[in-house]
């Protein structure tokens, strides 16, 4: 199978980490565009959604166009965060690893830059950074690209306001011939603004998988609820996939971290992600999730930006997002590599008119996820009691005299009576109905 990345011209060494990492067949965007960046001299414009692949399309070509007699910056590759930089220096490290004496940097921002000076006073050849980090680096003088033959501006439609600031001060650090590779999932008016000032006019563009969001893998589902019964809601949801690893997002850290709280009180094996958490903690929180620690993963937008993660399955939009690109990248983190995934938006009553334009926008067609019934819910939220009753640890600082005179209350009883008279004094003080009737809120 590797044969076909053989045939878009992809050298021996990198063909062997490709069989390692058991990647056989090239996605549409990785056909098309491979060939293009290693036979051609145009700058390119690649568009295809999250998912697709669209790393190893410039990284493959990229990695094989290095000249690694040479010690110096070849490439740069600029990334909006982080965790997306984070993965594609992993991935661009398992390509080339059969590539003799290839050297990657990661330099973005979030961590102490000393480190990083240090790393780059070594021979380097392809450096992904995030703007503001390579910026710091160029006033510093840390950082050397005037021989670099290649500028990458990835996930470009999630840094336009980033670039516009910033971009004049990277290019002109760069020799006036070189090969500009823009990756979009979408292409608003900014960044064919964008195009247009800093791109050749022989530009080439190549688009793949444009017709759907991500891929076909992916079922678009919606629910619509009463404010007040939306946290019941979600949780029913989780209990349902329990054990399996999602991601919710949030417009809001306000709203994540009150989000991760329930999750927490109801002993979910969950994290929160956002800007305003030390890096330390992201990248703690990240590595719990991608190693399968955790679960669920609490987000905004741009702090999820860069998850490749290929067991998601599934996504739940807690709050619509506020662009049809954020839609895209949302849902992209499910059905990666090919698998099955569920993009489930929580809706109100008045937000259901937006679909339509969501569907005609990008393609895609929403099917409406059946709503709990009210005892449904309920039952729910009483295993959510029995849960926090099991995960409970016991404290150690009761005396033994009181555990004592507790236990002599319960001595008599089977474990089955015991559960019986718990489950009745719950629905008791919760006032839970076991009938379709409007229903008490649990307190969580």
């Amino acid at each position: 199978m590797s044969k076909q990345f053989s045939s878009l011209g992809i050298s021996a060494p990198i063909l062997k980490a490709l069989s390692e990492l058991n990647i056989v067949e090239p996605t549409e965007i990785q056909q098309k565009t491979i060939p293009l960046l290693l036979t051609e001299t145009h700058d390119v414009v690649g568009l295809a959604k999250t998912g697709t692949g669209k790393t190893a399309a410039f990284g493959l070509p990229l990695l094989q166009l290095i000249d690694t007699e040479s010690p110096i910056i070849q490439t740069v590759i600029l990334v909006p965060t982080r965790e997306l930089g984070q993965q594609i220096f992993r991935n661009l490290e398992d390509f080339g690893k059969h590539i003799p004496n290839i050297s990657i940097a990661s330099t973005c921002g979030g961590i102490p830059i000393k480190p990083q000076i240090e790393r780059l006073s070594q021979p380097t050849h392809i450096v992904v950074a995030t703007p503001g980090r390579l910026i710091d680096l160029i006033q510093r003088k840390a950082i050397d690209l005037k021989q670099a033959q290649y500028l990458v501006l990835d996930e470009a439609d999630e840094m336009v306001s980033i670039l516009k600031e910033s971009l004049d001060e990277i290019v002109a650090e760069l020799p006036k011939k070189h090969r500009t590779l823009l990756f979009s999932a979408t292409l608003p008016g900014t960044i064919k603004q964008l195009i247009q000032n800093y791109l050749n006019k022989n530009v080439v563009q190549v688009s793949a998988n444009m017709e759907t969001v991500g891929n076909q893998g992916i079922d678009h589902e919606y629910i619509v609820v009463d404010p007040i019964e939306k946290l019941d809601i979600l949780m029913h949801f989780l209990n349902s996939r329990d054990g399996e690893r999602g991601i919710i997002f949030c417009k809001t850290k306000a709203a994540v971290n009150k989000l991760a709280k329930n999750l927490a009180i109801n002993r979910f094996s969950s994290g929160a992600l956002h800007g305003s958490l030390s890096q330390g903690i992201r990248d703690r929180i990240m590595e719990q999730f991608r190693e399968g620690h955790i679960n669920i993963l609490v987000a905004t937008d741009l702090a999820a930006r860069g998850i490749d993660v290929k067991e998601i399955s599934y996504v739940v939009n807690y709050h619509l997002p506020d662009t049809y690109e954020n839609y895209v990248h949302r849902s992209g983190r499910t059905a990666r590599a090919g698998a099955k995934g569920l993009s489930l938006t929580v809706l109100q009553e008045e937000e259901t008119a937006e679909i339509p334009e969501f569907e005609k926008e990008l393609g895609i067609k929403f099917t409406q996820f059946q709503k709990p019934s009210v005892v449904s819910l309920e039952e729910n939220n009483t295993l959510l009691w029995a849960k926090q009753i099991f995960k409970t640890k016991p404290n150690h600082d009761i005396s033994a005299d009181l555990k004592t005179k507790v236990k002599t209350v319960f001595h008599h009883l089977t474990k089955d009576e015991l559960i019986e008279k718990l489950l009745a004094n719950y629905v008791l003080q919760n006032k839970v109905e076991v009938t379709e009737k409007p229903v008490k809120k649990f307190k969580k």
